[in-house]
């Protein structure tokens, strides 16, 4: 199958990446601290961090670790939410020769156990905010070591021991926790990890471009997660994939390391980590928003600076809209905003053109591929309701259960190759022989249709698909109808059991609008959608179940109706 969708590139886009130009991730990260080094790198609540600074942390905790004696490619677990200290620990870990084990900071002690225990982590850095929940755990799982860091560790020394005292006893953010000592256990603090690693030195680590760099843990809305073993190779092809692809949208900002990404999804997700790894290609700098769910204090920060790229799922685009603030945002330098990690809806979309002027990027990728798969060329003026092109050096199937490649227009599961596609799950054996087919493509759990310009049109999830009286209704199409509705906020669809139909439809529907009733609702459904496809249920709620990263959690929808 040729790739066809190459006719569709944008001018100056290129066919393919390189990964070989560099000899790991490391050498494209301090390459990119020496070359910036008197430039910002993040700033978090107003506290600016530069490259040099950057290197330097990362150089002393990288020296720290090592001296823990931790064996090449060790785990080292990482918990901490938006704030300086968790890219100067990736940083470390990646130098040091060990591999970044992203933990998500809200994890229940189940969630955080199993994850500890599934990678083999010996070693963690965690917020204080966190330590209770591993202290319950601690002692059922491989850590040992433990650095604790407070909010404001690098946010100055007079703003930060402020910001500390205030997190700690005025919020009372940090409940009380007991973490063990002695008996092979180490609890340092990070500011004794860096000033013991200051007097160290950082040994050179010899990765490879096949070295493990990370391992992304996906798939915990559908049961236990799994590690999906994210190579050098992996990181250094997606960063090189994003550029190609983000670059033309930047062009009017001139020298690109110039440009303020802002960093609101949290970087422990990928979509977040392979952007923040984007701007230290670039020498760019990020504007890190430890908690954008304060939409007043989000919104302030956008305020500030001219900013340029917005990542966001379609739920954070949403509800700043909604935020009567927001309109007075200075939008002149947003030059892209791309929307990820679910479905963007033409609602949100439309709304959010008219506000800021940006039209919304629709993309599509999964902890597996290192957030890069497809995207719509930066430079579109509309939005598109598709998943775009694959990005360079990606292939991009439409398969059937055995595998066979489809026709045009056929709707099968998206499965894709490349070179940014994990090298499998984490001690998954059997996971992995069921995740990729016999030439190579991983098999996503995607359904979707490729056009004869190369455009993917997600269809749905394999496992959310409705079936009413032997019908296929897929809930993103549902979804999408109804968020254009006058009074939609968001909304979600799901299959019930129905004695007639087998399943019936039935919608949960976020409103604005006091007076959109049920009978509304579903005469807009009648005019949209046809018979089959119209709900029979309809439920308006104040707010929908959503992971920590915004997707909206059809199985909990299921599991209460």
């Amino acid at each position: 199958m040729t790739k066809h969708w190459l006719k569709s590139y944008p001018d100056g886009i290129p066919h393919h990446i390189d990964p070989e130009q560099f000899q790991s991730l490391n050498e494209l990260l301090e390459s990119s601290f020496k070359k910036n080094a008197s430039k910002p790198f993040s700033v978090c609540m107003d506290s600016w961090m530069s490259y040099a600074q950057l290197d330097d942390l990362s150089f002393a905790l990288g020296a720290w670790l090592q001296n823990l004696g931790l064996e090449p490619g060790a785990r080292v677990a990482i918990m901490l939410p938006n704030v300086p200290q968790f890219a100067v620990t990736m940083a470390a870990v990646l130098r040091a020769g060990y591999t970044c084990v992203n933990v998500n900071p809200l994890y229940t002690a189940r969630e955080l156990e199993h994850q500890l225990k599934d990678s083999g982590a010996t070693t963690l850095v965690i917020l204080e905010n966190f330590a209770a929940t591993l202290a319950e755990v601690i002692d059922r799982t491989p850590v040992k070591n433990v650095v604790i860091t407070s909010l404001g560790d690098l946010l100055g020394f007079w703003y930060g021991r402020w910001m500390t005292f205030a997190v700690r006893h005025l919020a009372k953010l940090v409940p009380p926790y007991k973490l063990p000592l002695g008996n092979g256990y180490r609890i340092t603090t990070f500011a004794h990890a860096i000033t013991e690693g200051g007097r160290l030195t950082l040994r050179p680590a010899h990765c490879t471009l096949d070295s493990v760099a990370f391992l992304q843990y996906t798939g915990g809305t559908t049961g236990l997660s799994k590690g999906a073993v994210l190579t050098h190779r992996n990181i250094v092809a997606a960063i090189l994939q994003a550029e190609a692809w983000f670059k033309p949208a930047l062009e009017r900002v001139g020298d690109i390391s110039k440009t303020n990404n802002i960093a609101a999804l949290p970087l422990y997700h990928i979509f977040a980590l392979t952007l923040c790894l984007l701007a230290i290609r670039w020498g760019a700098h990020l504007t890190l928003v430890p908690n954008p769910r304060d939409f007043g204090k989000f919104i302030e920060v956008l305020k500030k600076r001219p900013f340029h790229m917005l990542p966001a799922v379609n739920t954070l685009f949403n509800a700043l809209l909604q935020h009567p603030q927001f309109r007075t945002v200075d939008f002149s330098g947003l030059c892209v905003s791309q929307a990820g990690g679910m479905a963007a809806s033409a609602g949100t979309a439309q709304q959010w053109l008219k506000v800021t002027g940006c039209n919304m990027i629709e993309g599509w990728g999964m902890s597996e591929t290192c957030a890069i798969g497809t995207n719509n060329p930066v430079t579109s003026k509309a939005f598109s309701g598709s998943i775009g092109l694959p990005l360079p050096s990606i292939d991009i199937h439409i398969k059937d259960d055995e595998g066979n490649s489809l026709p045009l227009g056929s709707p099968g599961e998206i499965c894709i190759r490349g070179p940014q596609v994990m090298a499998g799950y984490y001690q998954q054996p059997e996971e992995n022989e069921r995740a990729f087919t016999l030439d190579g493509f991983m098999r996503t759990g995607d359904i979707g249709i490729m056009d004869q310009h190369g455009y993917t049109t997600i269809i749905d999830r394999k496992k959310d698909m409705i079936i009413v009286s032997g019908f296929n209704v897929f809930p993103n199409e549902l979804e999408n109808v109804i968020s254009l509705c006058p009074g939609v906020v968001e909304c979600a669809a799901i299959g019930i059991a129905d004695e007639k139909q087998g399943e019936a439809i039935k919608v949960f529907v976020v409103k604005n609008d006091p007076t959109l009733s049920e009978d509304d609702l579903a005469a807009y459904c009648k005019q949209h959608l046809t018979g089959y496809k119209r709900p029979k249920y309809i439920e308006f709620r104040d707010d929908l179940p959503k992971t920590n990263v915004g997707k909206i959690l059809r199985r909990e929808l299921r599991a209460t109706a």
